[in-house]
């Protein structure tokens, strides 16, 4: 099956290079998406740009495709969700969860001449980071590339309630699936609530498994593909 994998905050389409030689070892194909102010040099780039990207990548596979965010990207993904509900057979999120309508994608920290850089690994020390070594975290912040302003502050908009029907899993690095389902359970996560398929995968890893334990995230979202 087709897997679109969508990195998250200040990542490119090439952070998922282990993962997907891992999925196309395991007979998937995966199809790793640069977004538009990451990647390809536009600092004016906004979240209808974003969501344009992926829906474009969405409508050039044939048949339906498993969709996979990461951290703020899980909100793109469940975007694809809600705006492709029958070509999408599943969505996936990676350390994440969905925003909810009208909220913001992610204004989490500062914005410095209309982009918000990499803020730096102060945010992230404990379970975030824990299994990045030295070497990893300098390259990874080397890499990371600002993202502008109107991805940040965009306004996430949901319109489709067959997004609900879409089957999601919610992969846990940080954090437990006992947690995630208790967040949920809690309406801290109202877009899960409401989600009808809704299941649970585990990884002993920090906020970034595609680069700590690329082939266990391969294998998790091979056989997330395999039961779509």
């Amino acid at each position: 099956m087709d897997i679109l994998l969508i990195g998250g905050l200040w990542l490119e389409g090439s952070v998922w290079g282990g993962v997907a030689s891992g999925l196309e070892a395991l007979g998937h194909r995966p199809v790793a998406l640069t977004l538009p102010g990451q990647g390809d040099g536009s600092a004016s780039a906004t979240l209808d740009d974003q969501v344009a990207a992926v829906l474009a990548a969405v409508d050039a596979v044939p048949g339906r495709v498993v969709v996979v965010g990461h951290s703020a990207a899980c909100t793109l993904a469940w975007l694809a969700a809600d705006r492709r509900p029958e070509r999408v057979a599943e969505v996936v999120l990676i350390g994440g969860f969905p925003s909810a309508d009208g909220g913001p994608y992610a204004d989490f920290f500062e914005v410095r001449d209309g982009v918000m850089p990499f803020p730096g690994w102060e945010p992230f020390e404990g379970p975030d980071a824990a299994d990045l070594d030295e070497v990893a975290r300098r390259e990874l912040a080397a890499a990371a590339i600002p993202v502008p302003v109107g991805v940040s502050r965009g306004v996430v908009r949901l319109t489709d309630e067959r997004r609900f029907d879409v089957p999601v899993v919610v992969v846990c690095p940080e954090f437990t699936p006992a947690q995630a389902r208790e967040w949920i359970e809690d309406d801290d996560v109202p877009e899960l609530t409401r989600a009808k398929h809704l299941d649970f995968a585990d990884i002993d890893s920090g906020h970034w498994p595609m680069i700590t334990r690329p082939a266990e995230l391969a294998r998790i979202l091979a056989t997330a593909a395999d039961t779509a």
